[in-house]
């Protein structure tokens, strides 16, 4: 990559134009951490402070991970599991999930990062599109992977649960609450059956000798989000997964390997959590601090305090929640030095309060399930555009293409400032989507471009801005309202805390704005003033029509509000009222 990419004058001090990508495994960053730092805390998780300072915890060594991941490996290798074979992890998360992860991976076989709340009637197409043969999950999901197993390739089921990694003098205790949320129970194993903790036991520390070709070999299956049907697999090589991680690394190169602090409250399940959670805090060597439960804020500003975080990735419901917060004030969180946020749009003004309470830098990024994920980020000591996702990181490139292609099927390059759709080209770009060729030449073209599905614009120095998603696109009486424009609109309003946009049915303009508003703790406000208020702001063919106050907004498990949910919803009151009548 040359100076003619206009974003590369905006890099900080330190950061290279590209990045050399080490040909490994990904496991080799486990086996790394262990090596130079064996008696450091790899893992800790925290589920609740008792007086005095007591935690309720589990936490463990890297020299501990590294073991108990390759005797997972041989377990798993006794199973028949190797190369070739597709491995499930259905965990919320805890220590298990991240020796399963590393156990998979030095078994040979590829992950799939899978949704523990998922029901039966969801979790079985999936597990028969990624010819899932084994799967890890906890007791309390034990009957609904049995319900779905006859008409699945699963063969082995491996149970394991949240207590049996916290210290003996709380495990009971545990235990309990964890009976009680239905997630832990008594199981009678039937064949094919194993529990977690006696796979270990019975397995020695010596992982199976496994040859890599890591630019072709899948270390995970990520789902998609789903947003036009049934997900899709997206195959991450390990040399997907080291490029993205060593881009990020490149990108934040004052962070100190063996001394940072990762709060690991984003599923691991969900590409995000995976990358900037266990990977990003394994290839620092740090302590990895779980939080199984990311919606908890009281328990995270305690964990942040106590635990002095200095590394939160997050999504933007997340630190709205913590700024909001009554009790905020009371932490010392200046503990925080860098929290990338993801997901969807973080509000300026969400950013700026936040690095008031915590001294710290909160920056947008963007990425995608299809790129491992992370594309772009802001500078993160540099120079921030309001709005922006910020600039290509390391070896990526990024351009603005026609939302059409033409009669020869080639789409065209668009100028700085014009809206188009985003396509992305770099080493994280994923190798397709498993068993989908066609989905894949839609997605990926022939010069090896990524097509987003996003509309967005870059500036003159580089920086990209998303408008929205192209099927999020409101078409009322002919003119395209952008939902991320109106709902920009909406957060500036002092009363309210979240919001979105959709487009609903309408005898008129064919569609019409709906706007779903939560408002800040003990404020009111009608629906006339919020219209007002927009129509200050916004032509008038872009103010919400309607405005429905909620106590929240229907979002994915990490805190991305899910548009298309409340448009199934308007679409189900409409079905339900019937034809009009004459």
């Amino acid at each position: 990559m040359t100076s003619t990419y206009p974003w590369l004058a905006n890099y900080e001090k330190g950061v290279p134009p590209t990045v050399t990508i080490p040909d490994a495994p990904v496991q080799q960053l486990l086996i790394d951490a262990a090596t130079k730092y064996p008696d450091k805390i790899a893992v800790r998780m925290v589920l609740k402070y008792l007086p005095l300072g007591i935690a309720v915890q589990a936490k463990m060594t890297y020299r501990e991970l590294n073991r108990q991941s390759d005797q997972l490996a041989a377990a798993l290798a006794s199973l028949g599991v190797g190369k070739g074979s597709h491995v499930a992890i259905m965990l919320p998360n805890m220590p298990q999930e991240i020796i399963a992860y590393y156990g998979i991976l030095k078994a040979g076989a590829t992950i799939v990062n899978t949704n523990p709340t998922y029901p039966a009637h969801e979790l079985q197409p999936l597990m028969q599109l990624a010819g899932v043969e084994t799967i890890i999950t906890l007791s309390g999901l034990y009957d609904r992977v049995l319900e779905i197993q006859p008409k699945t390739p699963i063969k082995n089921i491996i149970i394991t649960d949240i207590p049996d990694y916290v210290g003996k003098l709380f495990r009971n205790t545990v235990a309990k609450t964890v009976r009680a949320t239905g997630m832990m129970k008594e199981v009678s194993p039937k064949p094919g059956t194993y529990f977690f903790s006696d796979l270990l036991a019975k397995s020695p520390a010596k992982a199976p000798a496994v040859a890599f070709d890591t630019a072709k070999d899948s270390a995970v299956f990520q789902f998609t989000g789903g947003t036009t049907g049934l997900p899709k697999a997206a195959e991450l090589t390990h040399h997907n997964l080291m490029a993205n991680i060593t881009q990020v690394l490149a990108w934040v190169p004052s962070l100190k390997r063996g001394e940072e602090k990762v709060l690991f409250a984003l599923p691991g399940f969900h590409v995000y959590g995976m990358t900037a959670g266990l990977l990003f805090g394994t290839a620092l060597a740090a302590e990895i601090v779980i939080v199984p439960d990311p919606r908890n804020t009281p328990h995270i500003l305690d964990v942040i305090a106590k635990e002095r975080i200095s590394i939160y990735p997050g999504v933007p419901a997340m630190y709205i929640a913590i700024i909001n917060n009554a009790k905020a004030a009371d932490y010392n969180l200046r503990s925080i030095k860098v929290c990338l946020s993801g997901g969807s749009a973080l509000p300026v003004e969400v950013s700026q309060k936040f690095e008031e309470i915590t001294g710290g830098k909160l920056v947008e990024a963007f990425g995608m399930s299809e790129c491992s994920p992370a594309a772009t980020i802001n500078p993160v000591f540099g120079q921030v555009r309001v709005g922006s996702i910020g600039v290509p990181i390391p070896s990526t490139e990024m351009a603005i293409v026609t939302l059409e292609a033409d009669a020869n099927g080639k789409y065209g390059f668009l100028p700085v400032g014009e809206e188009g759709e985003l396509v992305i080209r770099g080493p994280q770009v994923m190798k397709g989507y498993y068993n989908n060729p066609s989905e894949t030449a839609k997605t990926i073209d022939s010069d090896g471009w990524l097509h987003t599905g996003d509309i967005a614009k870059m500036d003159a120095d580089g920086y990209f801005y998303i408008v929205d998603r192209k099927k999020d696109l409101i078409i009322a009486s002919g003119y395209n309202i952008v939902p991320r424009e109106v709902e920009e609109v909406l957060f500036m309003h002092p009363k309210v805390m979240e919001a979105a946009v959709v487009g609903v049915p309408d005898a008129k303009r064919g569609e019409t704005v709906k706007a779903f508003v939560v408002m800040k703790e003990g404020q009111t406000a009608t629906v006339e003033e919020i219209r007002n208020f927009c129509k200050e702001k916004l032509a008038p063919y872009k103010v919400p029509t309607f405005v429905e106050f909620r106590k929240d907004l229907p979002k994915t498990q990490v805190g991305k509000v899910l548009r298309r949910m409340l448009v199934e919803e308007e679409k189900a009151k409409i079905a339900a009222q019937g034809p009009e009548k004459e």
